[in-house]
């Protein structure tokens, strides 16, 4: 079962499975963000999928970023309420990470 409660539907993949078919830019922002992410706080949540991360805030599944790696960037749905779309953007390098570092604490701190 998954931390989420939810039964596996991947086998159990590591995150590092994701890396392997990234280029070197996108791989590193990619790992910027992990850091940054689970730095937000102990009740930050990661689901590594077969294609995509999933992060939510505490068991409740309040999910608040979504990140598809592809092989040159990263496709990020960041969600901050449940009545609004998730906006949804991409990644190229670690200068956007910095970039979205902000819009993703403030959607962490948002979700309820």
């Amino acid at each position: 079962m998954s931390k989420f409660g939810f039964l596996p539907s991947g086998g159990g993949i590591p995150f590092e499975a994701h890396l392997e078919k990234l280029d070197e830019p996108t791989k590193a922002a990619l790992l910027e963000l992990r850091r940054f992410v689970m730095s937000l706080g102990s009740n930050v949540i990661e689901e590594v999928r077969p294609h995509r991360i999933v992060y939510a805030k505490t068991m409740t599944f309040r999910t608040f970023l979504d990140v598809e790696p592809a092989v040159d960037h990263l496709v990020v749905e960041l969600r901050s309420d449940r009545e609004n779309p998730p906006a949804r953007t991409a990644i190229k390098t670690r200068q956007d990470v910095e970039e979205m570092k902000n819009a993703i604490s403030e959607a962490f701190a948002k979700i309820r």
